[in-house]
């Protein structure tokens, strides 16, 4: 399924990757894309594009950690937040395997407490995904031992009819611009 949807999704979208591509290029300096290390399958390490909507030289830390983030946004990177279209490229990280289109969001390389917390309830063993079921049920509001209990009860429900009632209640979710804090 993540293959020959992501690959499908990533062709369609095709025409909207080339315009937020331009829209970040031409509305701050530094590259359209920012790679990010984050932690995948078994804890493995593995860099996952998206648009950049920060600032070149931002720290690299959860959105949440930084003081006053919204003064390292980009011209367009509220709404690239916002509408997800931040989160594109990461198509292509389904089509090389390192990403699935549901699964636990990946932690950054530098979130030891989530990646330690998931560990211990075997979360670690699943493929991260571009959405997940603690994203359709809070998204960047969940404290993080919140958001391993809705990863592990995803891992224990785990079905084609989970992940797709996963992948609606996402769209529903972004045509809202539910949950997005930054």
């Amino acid at each position: 399924m993540d293959l020959g949807l992501g690959g499908t999704l990533l062709v369609l979208s095709s025409p909207v990757l080339a315009l937020c591509w331009a829209a970040v290029r031409l509305s701050s300096r530094g590259p359209a894309l920012h790679w990010s290390r984050r932690v995948g399958r078994d804890n493995r390490l593995f860099n996952m594009p998206k648009f950049r909507t920060m600032q070149a030289g931002t720290p690299q830390v959860a959105t949440h950690l930084l003081q006053r983030p919204e003064r390292y946004l980009t011209p367009i990177g509220a709404l690239l937040r916002k509408t997800s279209l931040d989160e594109l490229p990461q198509l292509i990280s389904v089509w090389r395997g390192d990403l699935s289109l549901v699964g636990p969001r990946p932690a950054l390389f530098n979130q030891d407490d989530l990646v330690a917390l998931r560990t211990r309830y075997g979360v670690d063993r699943l493929v991260p995904g571009i959405t997940g079921w603690a994203q359709v049920n809070g998204r960047d509001e969940l404290e993080i031992p919140l958001k391993v209990r809705f990863d592990a009860a995803y891992m224990e429900a785990q079905s084609l009819s989970v992940d797709l009632k996963i992948l609606i209640l996402t769209l529903w979710r972004v045509i809202k611009a539910e949950g997005v804090q930054h």
